[in-house]
């Protein structure tokens, strides 16, 4: 394993060398110069645009969205109706609910503790008694290291835990983030990219060379999958046969235009799904199609011709974690910092920036008077979806017009000390929803409520007794098994930790193996439907679910 002062070294030696025009095989990095650049498959072209607005009103659901949750549904209620029956033959099941799982910030810590949670509801990777959930979801939402896994469950076809762990994960992990494939040409491919994107007409920040490292971590295929769009999700074999839950990761806006340089708890909550990004909050009210970010839009219109392969997965899933949005100021390049290191990449193309900082986008909404808050605004500058206080990605779901009952909230944020969720981000998002009106959002009490009654340590259920509100199923990071707590910084994970902090995910989906809890997760789902519960629910019930 490379130490990261050599990873550092490293960058800055490639920096110091670009590329520019076909090559039959790539050149050792020394001889790199602007005769040589590689082909790219992360530069945005541009098309005929398709008939029809790119642009729609966000007042119901999109229906290609809406069509692939009825195929969803197809498949996914006879799934979970099994796996009800198995806890409880007494569970009604002629109604069934949507189920959705939101996996939160938190880095690597949050990508594996969720995905040791995912893994022990997925029955084709583990035989407990919470398996099979995973194929009762019809949803999953993701945010920063949420959204990591999200893209490489995702990106990768719906591939198991234990498939991403033994193929891909647990080497890349146990290598520095700057040194990819732990091979230094993949770095000049890294910074090659970065110029075809400048010469397309794209200027890059530093969330560009982000999203490019992250990818090799996380996406299979050449040049750490560089061809993988978000809207291309939609063609994968998993998703067209409706075989997986329909993924959805959030992003934050920073209104620069108004002198901010970090997001807070009030700004603006983007959504990307395969089909469109965009957001349901009054000042923007509004969804662009994911196929055709990048394009130059007016009032709802192209400018001219549009945009393809703006949507690169590795920028998506950077920019829900750009947590570099922090830092309110320039970045100079540097070898020093995660963010100098980045710069000097960017630095290649372009003068340092403060808006290097956060990624840019197109504003697809320009001129548009149904989005007054950014109609006057041609880019968007966007952050990690959990640095304004909602590290869990829940407001996609508390949106009406999408029909969840229930989520399963993976929570591994770093409230605490010891990098520990203590529910502030639950509680914020309960706080942000009263002042917006989002009534599905279900009562969550302060902080020091979950600290004093303990509920921080163990799976809580809350909305029980809220026939409208969202029924959410907590499950915050507690170490069972294994150190699961470790830094948002830390970049390398030897693969006994990956090991271990998937294990012990597993533990905090069974809680600990408790033998009442699958039964209790069953009624918990199947509150909100009216139906009939078996007995077994009325202690569950005591135990789990928390009222005001």
């Amino acid at each position: 394993m490379k130490s990261p002062s050599a990873a550092l070294a490293a960058v800055c030696a490639l920096t110091g060398a670009v590329s520019a025009a076909p090559a039959p095989a790539p050149a050792p990095v020394a001889q790199l110069d602007e005769r040589t650049l590689i082909p790219s498959g992360y530069a945005p072209y541009t098309v005929s645009c398709p008939s029809g607005s790119l642009n729609r009103a966000a007042t119901s659901l999109n229906p290609s969205e809406a069509a692939y949750i009825t195929s969803r549904k197809a498949k996914a209620n006879p799934a979970l109706a099994s796996w009800l029956k198995r806890q409880n033959s007494g569970f009604d099941t002629s109604t069934l609910p949507t189920v959705g799982f939101a996996a939160s910030g938190g880095s690597y810590r949050a990508l594996l503790n969720a995905a040791g949670v995912v893994q022990a509801l997925d029955s084709r990777d583990s035989n407990v008694g919470t398996s099979g959930v995973f194929q009762g979801l019809s949803y999953f939402g993701g945010l920063s290291g949420g959204a990591w896994l999200l893209s490489s469950l995702a990106g990768n076809n719906w591939p198991t835990v234990s498939n991403l762990r033994d193929t891909l994960w647990a080497d890349a992990f146990s290598e520095s983030l700057f040194l990819p494939g732990d091979d230094i040409l993949s770095d000049a491919f890294i910074i090659n990219d970065i110029i075809a994107k400048t010469e397309a007409g794209f200027p890059p920040t530093i969330v560009d060379p982000w999203g490019r490292l992250l990818s090799y971590q996380l996406l299979k295929g050449f040049n750490g999958g560089v061809k993988q769009r978000l809207s291309g999700l939609t063609s994968l074999g998993n998703f067209t046969a409706a075989n997986a839950p329909f993924p959805i990761m959030t992003t934050l806006g920073v209104a620069t235009f108004q002198n901010e340089c970090s997001p807070h708890l009030n700004s603006t909550q983007y959504e990307f799904t395969p089909y469109e990004f965009g957001s349901w909050e009054s000042g923007v009210a509004a969804f662009t199609q994911a196929a055709y970010l990048g394009t130059s839009m007016s009032n709802g219109s192209p400018t001219g011709k549009c945009i393809n392969n703006f949507d690169n997965l590795g920028f998506v899933l950077g920019t829900s974690s750009d947590y570099f949005g922090q830092i309110c100021g320039k970045v100079f390049p540097d070898n020093s910092s995660l963010p100098g290191v980045l710069e000097q990449i960017v630095d290649k193309v372009k003068t340092p920036a403060t808006i290097d900082t956060y990624a840019t986008y197109p504003n697809p909404f320009y001129q548009s008077s149904g989005s007054p808050f950014i109609q006057g605004q041609a880019q968007l500058h966007l952050a990690d979806g959990g640095i304004g206080g909602q590290n869990d990605p829940i407001w996609p779901f508390i949106q009406n017009q999408r029909p969840v009952q229930v989520l399963i909230v993976s929570d591994n944020s770093g409230d605490s000390n010891q990098t520990l969720p203590d529910g502030s981000e639950l509680y914020n998002t309960y706080r942000r929803a009263q002042q917006v009106g989002l009534t599905k959002m279900p009562t969550i009490p302060p902080n020091t409520t979950f600290i004093a009654e303990g509920l921080n340590t163990r799976a809580t259920i809350f909305g029980c007794n809220e026939p409208n509100a969202l029924t959410i199923v907590w499950l915050p990071n507690v170490e069972y098994s294994y150190a699961s707590n470790t830094s948002t910084l830390q970049l390398e994970y030897t693969e006994s930790q990956t090991n271990g902090i998937i294990a012990n995910g597993n533990n905090i989906a069974t809680q600990n193996g408790d033998a009442q809890w699958p039964t209790c997760l069953a009624c918990a789902m199947q509150k909100k439907t009216g139906t009939t519960l078996p007995s077994a629910c009325d202690a569950c019930f005591e135990k789990y679910c928390w009222t005001a």
